[in-house]
């Protein structure tokens, strides 16, 4: 009985060591040093993205109200309490550009009723024409010529500069948005 008592004790012990569990947690802490401006590079292009597809699909949505409803639908820039503001006007960030946020307002006479509302984001510079974008029946036309917006990063940094950060985001003179990757140039 003796012998398997010591043999029970003198097993030797499993786990690791505490030089061992130091050196695991110094080379995560190196990967994740490594990889934390991949991840904001590619946080920030997933929200240029969005802020470029949330337009487009606003824009496509007061043309398609234009047309159902047979009355004409502005998109324009909003402040904080919805209200749109003027060309140039900053909004409460100090900026003046479509990032302030949206709306989609139907006007019907008199009457002009608020259909949807895309916030502020401020991480995402918008750059494009200053003016409302309306929308006309019968064809859903807009108003004007062809209109475009630069969308990219606010501050962009070393690992958001380029082409491959922004889109543009064109809009034909009958109301059709198309989305460009890269800045707005002269032509595309």
């Amino acid at each position: 009985m003796q012998m398997k008592a010591d043999a029970f004790f003198t097993r030797p012990c499993r786990g690791f060591t505490l030089v061992e569990t130091l050196a695991v947690v110094a080379l995560l802490a190196v990967i994740a040093v490594m990889a934390t401006p991949s991840f904001v590079a590619w946080h920030v292009r997933d929200q240029v993205d969005a802020r470029t597809k949330a337009l487009a699909s606003t824009l496509a949505y007061a043309r398609s109200e234009a047309l159902r409803r047979g009355t004409r639908v502005t998109v324009c820039r909003i402040d904080a309490a919805r209200h749109c503001l003027a060309a140039g006007q900053p909004c409460g960030n100090g900026v003046s550009d479509w990032s302030c946020g949206w709306a989609v307002l139907a006007e019907r006479g008199s009457t002009v009723s608020l259909l949807r509302a895309h916030p502020l984001l401020a991480a995402v510079s918008i750059v494009g024409t200053q003016t409302n974008l309306t929308f006309t029946p019968p064809a859903g036309q807009l108003i004007g010529t062809f209109r475009s917006f630069d969308i990219g990063p606010r501050a962009p940094s070393r690992a958001t500069q380029g082409d491959k950060w922004r889109r543009c985001l064109r809009i034909a003179a009958g109301g059709r948005v198309r989305i460009v990757e890269g800045a707005c140039g002269a032509e595309s």
